[in-house]
């Protein structure tokens, strides 16, 4: 049994000494992949799936050990379907069945502590600011006011009601080879994503980048 941990013990260290990041080096990878984005408490709610799309640097601070930070586009938000409210331009607050889909696309910035596990494999964790660059809703079904039936087919900007900043718990494991890096993450929302409403937003994200130095 001791034979067979130290054999174990043995391995390990071999996999960690094979994983060692070159210290001082720095890094960059633009990466490129898709987002599976929903927000909590949004009832009757389906997933928007979109672009995720941008450029990190990574600089080696020990063996096993780095540090990354990046600028990353996030399309976000969320579909509804059913029974809606909506505020309708040159018709007004009007209830419709249908779909609703929340376009919200964000410049986040993860800021991540990155551990080499074995050789190319690292688990990460961190913090990561984002700001909404747009906000739009597209609406679309059959409603009535006042008696009088609507065909609800808008595609708008939203002026209020979305908050610009957010602040994301991003986790996650990425795997190198041969400088081609797959990334996946859930990005777990701290801040509220609306105003007035408890709701946060969560993002699975998976990216395939190109690493190289500098």
């Amino acid at each position: 049994m001791k034979k067979i941990m130290m054999i174990a013990a043995l391995m390990v260290a071999t996999l960690s000494a094979s994983a060692q990041n070159e210290v001082g080096q720095f890094t960059l990878k633009p990466m490129v992949g898709m987002n599976i984005a929903s927000m909590t408490k949004a009832e009757n709610s389906k997933v928007r799936v979109g672009l995720a799309a941008g450029v990190e640097g990574e600089y080696g601070v020990a063996e096993n050990f780095s540090v990354s930070a990046g600028l990353l586009y996030s399309m976000q938000g969320v579909k509804e379907n059913g029974s809606l409210t909506a505020s309708v331009p040159a018709i007004g607050t009007v209830q419709y069945n249908g779909d609703r889909k929340l376009k919200l696309d964000f410049l986040n910035i993860p800021i991540l502590a990155n551990y080499y596990i074995v050789k190319g494999l690292a688990v990460k964790a961190g913090v990561q600011p984002g700001f909404c660059v747009s906000k739009k809703q597209a609406l679309n079904g059959v409603g009535a006011v006042n008696g009088q039936s609507y065909n609800i087919d808008v595609d708008e900007k939203i002026e209020n009601g979305v908050k610009t900043f957010q602040l994301a718990i991003p986790v996650g494991l990425s795997y190198e080879y041969e400088s081609f890096v797959l990334d996946a993450r859930y990005n777990i929302g701290v801040t509220k994503a609306l105003e007035g409403s408890d709701s946060r937003h969560n993002v699975f994200s998976v990216t395939l980048g190109y690493k190289f130095a500098l």
